[in-house]
């Protein structure tokens, strides 16, 4: 029978990752991108994420990317395809001289992109990570979510953005809320009324400092994301805690703004690993889950389509 914790127990996260080991990776995906012709990208960013993954660790044992190459190049084709069909139509119509029914008809083919770029870029990513051969994975419903998006999306024309804090926070909440390793549920209890409070402040006191309360707006946000997120196992439960300060943002972005510009941009795998380092050094984990005895759940999904699909659009999808 499966003994449960009874006090507190923490935990911990851990970004060992080095710069120079991260650049000898970033440089040779430079250069074989450019010289295929950027055909070489899926290989790129595998080697990318099996590098971050595998020198992120939790009580001392790294997790693991099992994405290819071969998978993303697959939904890379894809993807191209897709966008190929929608610039022929865009293309056409400006030939039939409607450049304007053109546009709408390109811009609502990338909208409807958005939810399934989403959806399918969580299913496969948490389908290929792992900790400890514990998969994570994602269950949330494509059709289920890309109603809501386009609901959450209306609510936020018809408001003229006001609803775009809830929007954020209602799609933050079904998707981390959807997320599972190994039989462990994430919980995520944010509220739009207080996230647009959050930015409110935050945006007029950037504004009335000249741009300096943006690093404090920034970990107020961090904060705000991390202390509402939590994982649950029946009754059990691990709570996250942010430790990050204005001070420690503003010395970072400096920092690591003085090393892109010192090196002329060769400088930003010291920047990415410092980055992730300081993120993952101020995230505490608290709670009473053995994570010595997690069962696996989770099934492999290997399309890539919406991962790739989400490159596109340049949204990057990290928890």
């Amino acid at each position: 029978m499966e003994e449960s914790l009874q006090t507190s127990t923490n935990y911990q996260l851990e970004f060992n990752g080095k710069g120079t080991e991260f650049f000898s990776i970033i440089i040779v995906n430079w250069l074989l991108t450019i010289l295929t012709l950027g055909f070489y990208y899926p290989w790129a960013k595998a080697r990318k994420l099996q590098f971050l993954y595998g020198e992120t660790s939790l009580n001392g044992d790294s997790f693991s990317f099992h994405g290819t190459g071969k998978e993303m190049f697959k939904g890379f084709i894809k993807v191209l395809l897709i966008i190929a069909f929608l610039y022929s139509l865009f293309f056409l119509f400006v030939y039939l001289k409607s450049p304007i029914l053109a546009i709408v008809i390109l811009y609502l083919g990338i909208l409807a992109l958005l939810p399934f770029a989403i959806h399918g870029s969580y299913r496969y990513r948490m389908s290929r990570t792992s900790w400890r051969g514990i998969r994570f994975g994602y269950r949330g419903d494509r059709k289920e979510f890309s109603v809501n998006f386009f609901k959450w999306l209306f609510f936020t024309i018809l408001s003229f953005g006001l609803y775009s804090s809830w929007m954020s926070i209602n799609m933050r909440n079904y998707i981390l809320g959807n997320i599972r390793f190994g039989d462990v549920e994430f919980n995520s209890d944010g509220d739009g009324g207080d996230y647009f409070m959050l930015n409110l402040k935050g945006y007029f006191l950037t504004i009335f400092t000249l741009g300096i309360y943006a690093f404090w707006w920034q970990k107020e946000l961090f904060e705000y994301y991390i202390n509402n997120l939590s994982m649950s196992k029946g009754d059990k439960e691990i709570a996250l805690n942010s430790t990050v300060t204005g001070g420690g943002f503003f010395k970072l972005a400096i920092v690591n703004l003085l090393i892109i510009i010192g090196t002329l941009g060769i400088g930003y795998a010291w920047v990415v690993t410092r980055t992730m380092k300081y993120i993952f050094e101020n995230i505490e984990m608290e709670g009473n889950i053995d994570l010595n005895l997690l069962l696996q759940t989770e099934e492999n999904y290997k399309d890539a389509t919406g991962e790739d699909v989400g490159d596109f659009l340049d949204m990057d999808f990290v928890m």
